[in-house]
């Protein structure tokens, strides 16, 4: 009986459509006269697909304030000033990838490969922490000594030191410390130590845990 009323109810509908449509104005369906004035196509193809995977990881890897005084506003603000937050880059003096590092700092922390490194951006990010471990554990009286005094105009921290000795490495930054900012080395680009003292002050790297032997390990 249901059955029977759908069809009485389909059929009659079905002969109005096909009528309807066979007296519609053939103008109409005139792909000439037809028009999208006046209707909103902005349709863009996402910016996230337009972009190479390489063009993406320095997207989404460069420095953001919105990151703040954390450690990760540390480590990505380092990163920026070293290479604009690229994986891929290699300098003109062949420092590598996102934090810049030399060859012999790698090998200091177990890398021996440096075309390894240089693709593999999980690698790097433990090259930075290992590095930034060992650095804090060679400064660690440094750190206890100098953090919070006034040096060349520039309030010593923890951050400061850290961003100093990846810039110039530890010694560097002991020489600066100890002579009470006269001692102030500078890397072949002209950025000094006193610089990175002052450019990276005042971040949270209590995380870091000193560690003498650090190294990196997939």
């Amino acid at each position: 009986m249901i059955k029977s009323n759908i069809k009485n109810i389909l059929l009659p509908f079905s002969i109005c459509l096909l009528l309807a449509i066979s007296l519609y104005p053939d103008s109409a369906l005139n792909p000439e006269t037809y028009s999208t004035e006046g209707l909103d196509l902005n349709y863009n193809i996402s910016e996230d697909i337009a972009m190479t995977a390489q063009e993406q990881s320095f997207k989404y890897n460069m420095f953001t304030p919105y990151l703040g005084k954390s450690f990760e506003g540390f480590k990505e603000a380092l990163a920026f000033k070293e290479s604009r937050g690229n994986y891929f880059t290699v300098n003109s003096l062949g420092y590598l990838g996102k934090y810049q590092f030399g060859k012999e700092t790698l090998k200091l922390l177990g890398i021996y490969t440096p075309n390894q490194f240089l693709y593999n951006p999980e690698l790097q990010e433990k090259a930075f922490i290992a590095n930034i471990e060992r650095n804090k554990w060679v400064l660690r009286k440094d750190i206890s000594r100098f953090e919070g005094k006034l040096i060349s105009g520039v309030k010593i921290t923890e951050s400061g030191i850290l961003a100093a000795a990846h810039l110039a490495g530890p010694g560097s930054v002991k020489k600066f410390l100890r002579s009470y900012g006269n001692a102030n080395s500078s890397d072949a680009y002209g950025a000094t130590v006193k610089t990175y003292m002052k450019t990276f002050s005042g971040y949270d790297t209590s995380m870091i845990i000193p560690d003498k032997k650090a190294r990196v390990t997939l």
